[in-house]
């Protein structure tokens, strides 16, 4: 039932959510969890890989008609290729325009203090007033200051922490590889397993449903992940021709706040004008407009384009799916609430269309 579906190997998706629930669940109400931690962790992540690794899988053997060791060969030597180009490359960059910004936070402070100065007169402010606003504009330059530098050392500490789990990294690697070499046992051992426990009848509407749920995470997951990459890389393109400093680290938050539907946008671009309006004024107002025109590309042609009709939710309810999610699981709730909102939805219509059917009402 499930090989001709357009999207390869959706059937773990499902798998991958009910496996981040029942950990939520697990580390809240069981002392247990802290030794089960790196474990199921660990495993998330081998399914994830696979997941995200499988449609590069699938493409190679079809195009290529390859065996599956030399399709998995081929897809993990472009994984790894990825991931040296991330550490080895770019990681280095980001790092150095953090430290960059870090150290230009004091030039910041002196600059913003000559502006307040000069154009004390044309504004009417008083030398108290002044004083007022230069010992306010330290204190938030100082608040900037201790905020940046923590987050810069929690970041050298979660590196330090990853260099310690590389041992662990690479155990996932090979679950995940287990995985995608054996990824139709799966598909197979769960459609038995469903037909097993109930009858005919709900085991194809679990199926189904399971097929549904699939595509609206796998439609959702995979098409923002690209249209957030594109918009990244063409963030990084517009700000460098520019000239607006801190261009990688700045395309970085915008790429990775876009994946967050209708607030991610809008989260990306504050920090981007905060950050570069100390630099100068009128490069603020170039990125803004810049990152503005780019998301409304994203909106109006790009999203569209990739994610079709999306997950078929109004404004609205987005919204309200955004701000639950984000609520109870944080960012990784912001992300998710939307196609999970859209899983309810479906069930939700089918209960309705059932029971008026039942009922014999015609709307």
């Amino acid at each position: 039932m499930f090989k001709n579906s357009k999207i390869p190997y959706i059937e773990l998706l499902p798998l991958i959510i009910l496996s981040f629930i029942f950990f939520k669940i697990i580390s809240n109400i069981a002392p247990m969890a802290k030794l089960i931690n790196p474990v199921t962790i660990m495993f998330i992540w081998a399914f994830c890989i696979a997941y995200v690794l499988n449609p590069i899988m699938s493409r190679i053997e079809k195009r290529f008609k390859l065996h599956r060791a030399w399709s998995l060969l081929i897809t993990y030597m472009i994984f790894i290729g990825v991931i040296t180009v991330l550490i080895t490359i770019i990681a280095p960059k980001i790092g150095s325009s953090i430290k960059d910004l870090v150290s230009s936070i004091p030039g910041y402070r002196n600059t913003a203090q000559d502006w307040i100065e000069a154009n004390a007169d044309k504004f009417g402010w008083d030398e108290a007033s002044g004083a007022n606003i230069e010992e306010r504009s330290k204190e938030l330059m100082e608040n900037v200051y201790r905020y940046v530098t923590r987050g810069l050392n929690m970041t050298l500490s979660k590196l330090v922490d990853i260099t310690f789990s590389i041992v662990r990294g690479l155990f996932t690697v090979i679950i995940s590889i287990y995985i995608l070499k054996d990824k139709e046992k799966f598909k197979d051992m769960s459609i038995r397993l469903t037909y097993a426990l109930t009858d005919k009848r709900n085991a194809n509407r679990i199926i189904k449903n399971f097929a549904e749920i699939n595509t609206i995470f796998s439609k959702f997951i995979l098409g923002k992940a690209l249209d957030s990459l594109i918009i990244g890389i063409l963030c990084y393109i517009g700000l460098k021709l520019l000239k607006i400093p801190f261009a990688l680290l700045l395309s970085l938050i915008v790429g990775t706040t876009n994946m967050i539907p209708y607030f991610g946008p809008f989260l990306g671009m504050i920090p981007a004008f905060i950050i570069t309006l100390f630099y100068s004024p009128i490069k603020a107002l170039w990125t803004t407009i810049y990152i503005l025109l780019l998301q409304q590309f994203d909106g109006w042609y790009l999203g569209p384009k990739i994610l079709g009709s999306h997950v078929g939710l109004s404004p609205f309810w987005v919204m309200v799916a955004i701000l639950i999610g984000g609520k109870v699981y944080g960012v990784l709730g912001m992300f998710l609430g939307v196609p999970i909102a859209a899983t309810l939805r479906m069930f939700m219509n089918k209960y309705i269309d059932r029971q008026l059917e039942e009922k014999k009402v015609c709307l």
